[in-house]
């Protein structure tokens, strides 16, 4: 009997989905030996949990409050179920989809997620290199450990102008805001995201417990140092006064006072698409496509800002409703595996933002980690697309859930 690796060299099988790819891999007799990735997220989230210190873990794995949303967030998924379809041919399956203008191999993009350097020594660079081994999206958050010039050179050594965007924090300084952006425009991120539900840092207790804010050791600023309209707000260079350039950096971070005037500001700073990253009303997706914005990301943030809010699957369908097809609605907040991704896409959904578990590969394996993450979730989607009889994501719609 022929093994799985001998079929792939022989070309016995010329299409391979991500599925059964992943599958072969896992089953084939001649890595018996070899120790096997996890495959689970639960199982990254413990192997994080191993090698990170209370605090850098709790600040990614904490939620606010009592975590209330957190747990909405995976209750909205538990509680809608899909309704598998048969006698379909589904022998061939495209994941891709349409999105700003350019088509991407799968409805998933990794989330902006900060201060990645207090997880792995290369901080933003693995997850991004991953990204684009992968062809997916790469959200830089503003508040990265490594600038973004270095991240957009290491997508492009892996895949010339692979996928990425720009997340921006509202900043109490304009000059700041646009000088990030402009800086994000020349080293080609193609959308700027504006997330707005963190003018000021939620009540996370796990985090005040442990006595953790990774901004006071100088951590996450690597965009704010490096930024001209940053420095020109500091009496001395931040290499002559480091705490100086943190109790800076603290006063412009956050801006509780940022409303539509402010974002007319950020519309007006960029010709990239924009999209609002923290919408949960419908309102105020209806607001933001009359102030001009190419999307919304419907999002609470994976429960980290607001306690008792909304679950971010449950705000969905209003908010899709809202939109209609003026422009992509995407969402995050308790993306695990590809059942979650074909609910969210069921109920409207563009694509979807695939945030903690590539953290905690990240922590636990560097680059091969949240590769090897991501392509679980591409795989798990595949099968779980090709057995609810759909042959694409572009036909995934409401009649998939009961």
């Amino acid at each position: 009997m022929s093994a799985p690796s001998d079929l792939l060299a022989a070309g016995a099988m010329p299409h391979v989905p991500h599925g059964l790819a992943m599958q072969l891999q896992a089953y084939d007799p001649a890595r018996a030996a070899e120790p096997l990735p996890p495959v689970s997220p639960e199982e990254w989230e413990r192997r994080a949990r191993e090698v990170l210190a209370d605090g850098p873990f709790g600040y990614v794995a904490g939620g606010a409050g009592a975590e209330d949303t957190m747990r909405a967030n995976r209750a909205a998924f538990a509680r809608r179920s899909l309704v598998p379809r048969m006698l379909r041919d589904v022998s061939r399956r495209d994941l891709g989809v349409e999105l700003l203008g350019h088509r991407l191999p799968a409805p998933v993009v990794l989330a902006p997620i900060g201060v990645l350097g207090i997880l792995h020594a290369e901080g933003e660079l693995a997850p991004a290199r991953a990204a684009a081994a992968e062809g997916v999206p790469f959200v830089l958050s503003t508040v990265s450990s490594v600038p973004m010039e270095q991240v957009a050179a290491a997508m492009d050594g892996v895949r010339a102008g692979a996928p990425r965007w720009f997340q921006l924090y509202p900043a109490r300084s304009r000059d700041v805001m646009a000088s990030l952006v402009a800086r994000a425009e020349r080293a080609g991120y193609t959308a700027v995201v504006v997330t707005l539900d963190t003018t000021m840092l939620g009540w996370r207790e796990t985090d005040l417990r442990n006595r953790y804010l990774p901004f006071l050791q100088g951590q996450g600023l690597a965009n704010y140092l490096s930024d001209p309209a940053f420095r020109a707000l500091l009496p001395v260079p931040p290499e002559q006064d480091p705490r100086a350039a943190v109790q800076a950096f603290l006063g412009t971070y956050v801006h509780p006072g940022f409303s539509w005037d402010d974002l007319a500001f950020v519309r007006a700073s960029t010709r990239l698409p924009l999209l609002l990253k923290g919408i949960l009303h419908p309102d105020d997706a209806r607001r933001a496509l009359d102030a001009g914005v190419d999307g919304v990301i419907v999002s609470n943030h994976g429960g980290r800002q607001v306690d008792g809010a909304i679950g971010a699957l449950d705000a969905l369908p209003a908010v899709v409703e809202a939109v209609g097809t003026r422009a992509p609605v995407l969402m995050d907040s308790g993306i695990r595996r590809g059942a979650d991704v074909l609910k969210a896409l069921a109920l409207g959904a563009r694509a979807v933002g695939f945030g903690r578990p590539y953290a905690y590969a990240l922590a636990a394996a560097g680059e091969a980690g949240v590769r090897h993450a991501l392509r679980c979730l591409l795989a798990d989607l595949d099968l779980a697309l090709g057995l609810c009889g759909q042959a694409s994501v572009a036909d995934v719609d409401a009649s998939l859930l009961a």
